[in-house]
């Protein structure tokens, strides 16, 4: 990757995704320590959900395929006029930043409270990602002159579970469509290769997170005791009539103002109209299976986002083939 220099990991300060440092502060974080034994790999056979052989799968998946560039030092490109109006123009800098720094607090919150010691570190890795995502787009909207807004300030949530799981499903329907409205750009020249180049390995790492979180999920739901489930399980259904409901633009007053958090979708009527819904979802389809394709086939991929997509292309098909 163009512009990343990847340094010397040194051991972590103790609390290095600490939810109490001020956000800004682990722009400037040392990568969490990775040197450490984490086990060893399950064998290659099939693995039963909800065992320790799931659990060392799913988090050394994680852990072993992190990435350690720096935000401070990547390579942002210069852009044509026209390249860099286009990039300012999108009405997404803003909710993505704070849902990056909003994700971070999340996930280190919960990682908090998990005793496994193994399941902790991948956890903790997650929320250093997730902020350095946002420090990510701080710098790139910095990089081209764009003016956000005043952050609010993020408290620390009371739930930490519920918490957790908001932000990882709600990663798993924005990042379907991110995957999606990413390569559009790439294809019509909406974003220009150099600025792909530098970009492409956050949106791999979003891949990795929705992974993770969906594996969490069916390993956590079969090691609680059974009392707990019915609970959970309505939790889980309370998630999604939630991220619904804030997607459908009833809830959500961020910025001082009424801001729609489906940015994925507002960015899609800037592409142009070259793109007719179903092609965008199709290619919504083939980029989240290429994305997840590389990663062991025996671990849990999302399913209701691209089973809700298929069922739509069956009624709006796209107008052309798509490819991945």
């Amino acid at each position: 990757m163009r512009g990343v220099h990847f340094g010397v990991q040194l051991p972590p300060p103790k609390g290095y995704c600490n939810s109490e440092l001020e956000s800004h502060v682990s722009a400037f974080a040392i990568p969490p320590d990775l040197t450490r034994d984490t086990g060893t790999w399950p064998g290659g056979g099939p693995i039963k959900f909800g065992s320790d052989e799931h659990k060392r799968l799913f988090c050394k998946t994680l852990l072993d395929t992190h990435d350690p560039y720096r935000p401070a030092v990547l390579d942002w490109p210069r852009l044509g006029e026209e390249a860099e109006k286009r990039i300012t123009a999108l009405p997404i800098w803003d909710i993505a930043v704070q849902t990056e720094n909003r994700a971070g607090l999340n996930v280190c919150t919960y990682g908090e409270g998990v005793p496994d010691p193994l399941l902790r570190k991948a956890i903790e890795l997650n929320g250093f990602e997730e902020r350095r995502h946002r420090h990510v787009l701080a710098n790139l909207v910095e990089a081209y002159g764009i003016k956000l807004a005043p952050e609010p300030v993020y408290e620390k949530p009371k739930n930490p579970e519920w918490a957790f799981l908001v932000t990882g499903y709600s990663e798993c329907i924005d990042s379907f469509f991110a995957f999606g409205l990413f390569k559009a750009a790439k294809d019509t020249g909406y974003f220009p290769p150099e600025l792909i180049q530098t970009f492409d390995p956050v949106v791999n790492e979003e891949a990795r997170h929705i992974l993770f979180f969906v594996n969490w999920v069916a390993w956590h739901r079969r090691n609680m005791p059974l009392w707990r489930r019915p609970y959970f399980e309505l939790k889980v259904l309370a998630v999604w009539l939630f991220l619904i409901y804030e997607r459908m633009g009833i809830a959500g007053d961020m910025s001082n103002g009424q801001q729609d958090n489906n940015f994925t979708v507002n960015g899609a009527s800037q592409l142009g109209s070259d793109i007719d819904v179903g092609e965008l979802i199709a290619i919504c389809v083939a980029e989240n299976d290429r994305r997840l394709k590389p990663y062991d086939n025996r671990l849990k991929r999302p399913r209701f986002v691209p089973a809700m997509a298929r069922i739509a292309l069956k009624f709006i098909g796209p107008k052309k083939a798509v490819t991945a």
